[in-house]
């Protein structure tokens, strides 16, 4: 094949023309498509730049030995596209309007750093994701499901998944479970926006969030009109008076184990905390994200279960199985049922059906109770190996926080401070870690007086690895 001008643009439309030869080689019954897709991607891709004139239809079918019709038709069907342009005795020519798009996709999920110990809090063990019974339940589900639930899902979710999800809720979480009030999402995150906008459309335009706390309830409350409120903390959860003293009829709270501070709401907090949302008409959004893990004694039951009516339950696989499943529930007071299944509905017409019928089978078979126990094994081994090895590394360090979830807070002694001097030698070494700092929601954080206070993840790092970890830690700490 050969362009018909001689100019800059000649090399790139010779080596373009290569793209087509395979195309005029495909059988006969899908030439005609494969010779439009080959030069549409030649344009899009650049190889033909605008402004490139094209052989005649007669020289470029000659040149693939196609017949001529075969490429008159993919001129026209590609002009009627706008890739290229012609005009009656002017010949062909590479339209302008396209423009070449990237090499090639991006990708942008958050990736653990680069590092030798990596620290960093919020990730479970990936490796102890259970692909054997995952796969068999997705076998089985391909297997018998009906068609008809491959169509457009109730926006709650699927019946099936819904029942076992609220058996499971009220035996393991001590939840009041009705399945026509779970709402099945994609994670925390999307429960989050749509208890933001349900909020909004109430006239709520802020909410209480514990600080230190969840990074993300900003962005997310943030997304649907409403404020994040910083409220503090003591020893038993979120304070009352400050809480008080905000008025804001929302808070959102993780009771049975707060992030990142690792306390549990006492009994009396959790009492406080519902006359509170009576008093004031309010509700109380409880992040249950891992009140499975509690390794010293049988987890608390989640605060839903006190009152349904003022407490807005949510939890995710995410510790469990693994985040990239996007599979969360959302259990709501029933007079917000209606609003809350008409803006999941908007916002995305309900969750993939064959997802949430692999979920209902892995629950009902009893493989997400097996896989809970082999987690709560692994993950109390890593931190019983975490807290012996600060111990024997860090003389003096203490761990705080009740003995359950994926992550603990350690405080080092003032001899190891400043923070920032500290952070800056394990950044240095290759460990990546977290202050405590990080999480709170005051821009200036809490004043550390000195000690050095770290948010220390475990679930991904099996016991070997924990231990030459905090070996480099204190390495770079005394050098």
């Amino acid at each position: 094949m050969r362009p018909t001008r001689s100019d800059p643009g000649e090399g790139a439309a010779s080596a373009a023309w290569e793209l087509l030869l395979p195309a005029a080689s495909a059988p006969a019954r899908t030439r005609g498509r494969s010779l439009q897709a080959a030069l549409r991607e030649a344009v899009r891709s650049g190889r033909l730049a605008p402004g490139t004139r094209l052989p005649s239809s007669r020289d470029l079918a000659a040149d693939l030995g196609v017949s001529r019709g075969l490429v008159t038709e993919t001129y026209e069907q590609l002009t009627a596209e706008g890739y290229l342009r012609s005009g009656r005795g002017a010949g062909t020519w590479v339209g302008a309007a396209v423009r070449a798009a990237p090499p090639r996709a991006h990708d942008l999920a958050p990736r653990s750093p680069d590092a030798v110990a990596d620290f960093v809090p919020g990730t479970p063990d990936l490796a102890l994701f259970p692909r054997a019974a995952w796969a068999a339940a997705q076998r089985a589900v391909l297997a018998e499901l009906p068609h008809q639930e491959l169509g457009y899902p109730d926006p709650r979710g699927l019946p099936r998944l819904r029942t076992a999800l609220a058996e499971l809720l009220a035996r393991r979480r001590g939840v009041v479970a009705d399945p026509e009030r779970i709402v099945i999402v994609s994670g925390v995150a999307q429960a989050t926006a749509l208890l933001g906008f349900a909020l909004h459309a109430r006239g709520v335009r802020a909410v209480g969030v514990e600080d230190p706390g969840s990074p993300q309830h900003d962005a997310l409350y943030a997304s649907a009109g409403v404020d994040a409120v910083p409220l503090p903390l003591d020893d038993e959860g979120v304070s009352l008076e400050p809480l008080r003293a905000s008025g804001v009829r929302a808070v959102v709270t993780t009771p049975a184990h707060q992030f990142p501070t690792g306390i549990a709401c006492s009994a009396r907090r959790r009492t406080e905390l519902l006359d509170w949302a009576r008093s004031v008409d309010g509700i109380v959004l409880e992040d249950d994200y891992d009140g499975d893990f509690r390794y010293d004694r049988a987890p608390v039951g989640a605060l839903q279960g006190l009152d349904p009516d003022h407490v807005a339950y949510t939890g995710s696989v995410s510790k469990s199985l693994a985040p990239g499943l996007r599979l969360g529930w959302l259990l709501v007071p029933e007079s917000w049922t209606e609003e809350i299944v008409e803006r999941k509905r908007t916002m995305d017409l309900g969750h993939p059906a064959l997802d949430q019928a692999v979920f209902a089978r892995f629950l009902e078979r009893g493989d997400y109770d097996r896989q809970l126990r082999r987690c709560q094994r692994a993950y109390r081994e890593r931190r019983d190996a975490l807290v012996s090895a600060l111990d024997a590394r860090f003389p003096g360090a203490e761990v705080s926080g009740i003995a359950a979830g994926l992550h603990v807070i350690a405080t080092l002694p003032q001899r190891y401070g400043p923070e920032e001097r500290f952070l800056a030698r394990l950044t240095e070494a290759g460990v990546a870690v977290c202050p405590l700092s990080a999480y709170a929601h005051d821009p200036a954080g809490p004043e550390a007086g000195g000690e050095v206070r770290l948010v220390l993840g475990y679930a991904h790092v099996p016991p070997a690895r924990i231990a030459e970890g905090v070996r480099l830690m204190a390495r770079a700490a005394t050098g």
